[in-house]
């Protein structure tokens, strides 16, 4: 029986609504960091290394048990994997979409663990989901403009120039749902920090291999992308630390849909730093597409 959900406290909701905060700056950061000459192999083995030390030093701190069973060491590396794509194919989409739009894209992802809960371990998806589904789908398609109207490129004209982000956000929604699913059956039990820290190391690992198949860092080429690169292991960083070391002392297991107004925090972040702009009623579909995923994570269950 799945345990009631605890009210929100003020501190705790201020805390989701900061963790949201700065992972949608994270993704500004780390596309200001692309549009002056850091590739994503790079953000990523920058942002997954950093990260993984600062879990390693609060293991250590806290004296977590290292101990894993079978399962768990069989899944973890699966996991591990599923997240280096998820992590690559992402900020190849804030690479190529505006930030907000990438955001609004990976945030299908409840969609996609419904399906792969589903096809795996046979859950049939709940009626408040099938409720959901098309309202979400009815906001990315405002969001995105897939017929072209508000851009006046037509239909074809906007899929050319969003194509490849879509396609890479997709890919990061649909990894990220995988690996939720095996981490609920195959890794619950596991410590959050420990489970983090193992996976950022192996996707630091893999995005290091990377970068030294394409033949080593691709580095800032100006000031303004040494700063990107900075903020977006920072931010990450930071958001992750407070996700799994003060989160859980403030009770707000069950209520963390609060955070999934990142992609409205990373659309008024990117219009005042980047200068990205999308139409009015882009905006109204992305506010669909935060709305529904907020009240499917919040709902009483």
């Amino acid at each position: 029986m799945t345990p009631p959900t605890r009210a929100l406290s003020t501190l705790a909701f201020l805390t989701l609504l900061f963790i949201a905060f700065v992972m949608g700056a994270n993704h500004v950061a780390a596309r200001l960091a692309f549009n002056h000459g850091v590739d994503v192999p790079t953000a990523v083995t920058f942002r997954s290394a950093v990260t993984a030390l600062v879990v390693g030093a609060l293991l250590a701190i806290y004296k977590v048990p290292l101990a894993l069973t079978p399962r768990q060491r069989k899944a973890l590396p699966l996991i591990g994997v599923l997240i280096a794509v998820q992590s690559l194919c992402l900020y190849s989409a804030v690479a190529r979409l505006p930030v907000a739009l990438a955001l609004l894209v990976f945030n299908s992802f409840p969609l996609m663990t419904a399906l792969w809960a589903r096809l795996l371990y046979g859950h049939r998806p709940e009626r408040a989901l099938l409720v959901a589904m098309p309202v979400i789908l009815l906001g990315l398609v405002l969001a995105l403009d897939v017929l072209g109207a508000a851009s006046g490129l037509g239909a074809a004209g906007q899929w050319r120039q969003i194509g490849a982000g879509v396609a890479y956000a997709l890919a990061a929604s649909a990894t990220f749902g995988l690996a939720l699913v095996l981490t609920q059956h195959e890794a619950g039990g596991l410590d959050g920090r420990l489970r983090t820290f193992a996976t950022m190391a192996m996707v630091g690992l893999l995005a290091g291999a990377a970068v030294a198949w394409r033949g080593g860092f691709a580095l800032p080429t100006a000031t303004a992308g040494w700063w990107g690169l900075a903020l977006l292991t920072l931010l990450y960083g930071t958001g992750i630390t407070i996700l799994f070391t003060v989160l859980p002392r403030l009770g707000v297991v069950g209520n963390s849909a609060v955070m999934n107004v990142e992609p409205v925090f990373a659309l008024v972040l990117a219009w005042l730093i980047l200068g990205q702009a999308i139409a009015p009623v882009q905006v109204a579909g992305a506010f669909i597409v935060v709305g529904a995923v907020i009240w499917l994570g919040m709902r009483k269950k």
